[in-house]
């Protein structure tokens, strides 16, 4: 990812000066300012979702895709997450960067688990 586009994630997902979209709108107007906001939107309703999900007592569970004919890019991660209230599961997959920067945000972190390596050997994902 490129490190303009991390910055303006972070800077987006800042708890005390978020970077205003309205004021910043020449940035934002780029290709790289409007990747910038797709990723900030995508992690923000994961961690809406990761918070939402752990709050209820559900499952939150992360694993790095080693293996790329499993259905994914090698180093991405996979992270699942149990919906009691939906009884369903939502997938997502993210590339490295974008991970680390779903982590950044406030109670993502200790939320997630990480998956054992048998156990996705055994599951097959």
């Amino acid at each position: 990812m490129d490190p303009f586009v991390q910055r303006l994630i972070r800077r987006l997902h800042h708890p005390s000066q978020p970077l205003s979209r309205n004021r910043h709108f020449a940035t934002f107007d780029t290709p790289e300012g409007r990747a910038a906001l797709r990723i900030s939107r995508r992690l923000r309703s994961l961690q809406k979702d990761i918070l939402q999900c752990r709050g209820e007592g559900g499952q939150v569970r992360f694993a790095r895709q080693e293996d790329p004919s499993a259905g994914g890019k090698e180093g991405e991660h996979r992270i699942e997450l149990t919906l009691q209230r939906l009884r369903g599961r939502r997938v997502s997959m993210l590339a490295a960067d974008e991970f680390e920067l779903l982590r950044e945000l406030p109670g993502v972190a200790s939320a997630m688990s990480e998956e054992p390596q048998a156990a996705r050997a055994a599951t097959g994902s």
